[in-house]
Order: C-alpha cells, then structure tokens, then sequence
C-alpha cells in the first residue's frame, strides 16, 4: 500500500510542478484591410439576403421550386467571392424589375451544388457522389 501511495503522490507532485510552467499563446495583428474585408463581407450576405426575403423574389423562387429558406441557407453556404458577385448583381438590377437574371444565377448555383451532391434541392438531379 505505501509504494501506490508513493505513486500517487509523485504523479501529484509532477502534475503541480507542470501547473506552474507558463503557457504558450501566439496573436497576430489583423490588418484593416482584413478587417474591412470581413465586415463588408457580412454586409453583402445581408444584402443578399433581405433581397431574397422579399414578397416578389420569394414567388420566383417558389415557382422554380425553391423555397426561401433553402436559399438563404445556400447564401450562408457561399464563398464571399460569390456572395460578392451576387451582391454586385443585384445593385446592377433595375429598381423593381429584371430579377429574372438573378433567380437564374441562384438556380444555377443550386443545381451545381445538387449536382455535386452538396444538397438535394431539386428531385430531377443524381448526385456524383
């Protein structure tokens, strides 16, 4: 009994004498541009995304079956490059109008991630998985 008691108390004293070591951390500077980045990132996927809560788009979407909630969710899955690019198109839309190029580019991207079996959107696609 005494040589498990020796045991215990050298692994307690090696746990102790381990606490008192200082820990590592490691921080970077984020730049401004990196910061700017992020947060105008998170305002087009905004953008993006009240434009897809609204009555008008959200008809379209439904006539091409596809619900709103699916596509907000896809907008969240995107890249900021394609948020951007996306954002870009629709501050290029006229006011009220032409959303047909939009719901196209959001039907194509749709298909492509139900095509690559990333989700299961549309009942006519096989997944290449």
């Amino acid at each position: 009994m005494s040589q498990f008691k020796r045991l215990i108390a050298s692994i307690v004293i090696f746990a102790t004498a381990l606490m008192g070591l200082p820990m590592q951390a490691q921080a970077a500077i984020v730049s401004t541009d990196t910061a700017m980045q992020s947060a105008e990132s998170t305002a087009q996927r905004e953008r993006v995304t009240e434009f897809l809560l609204r009555g008008d788009v959200q008809k379209e979407l439904q006539a091409h079956g596809l619900a709103a909630d699916q596509a907000v969710e896809r907008v969240a899955a995107m890249s900021d490059a394609e948020v951007a690019q996306l954002a870009g198109r629709i501050d290029q839309a006229p006011a009220g109008g032409e959303i047909l190029g939009i719901l196209f580019t959001i039907f194509i991207i749709l298909l492509i991630t139900d095509i690559l079996g990333l989700t299961k959107v549309f009942p006519f696609t096989r997944s290449v998985r």
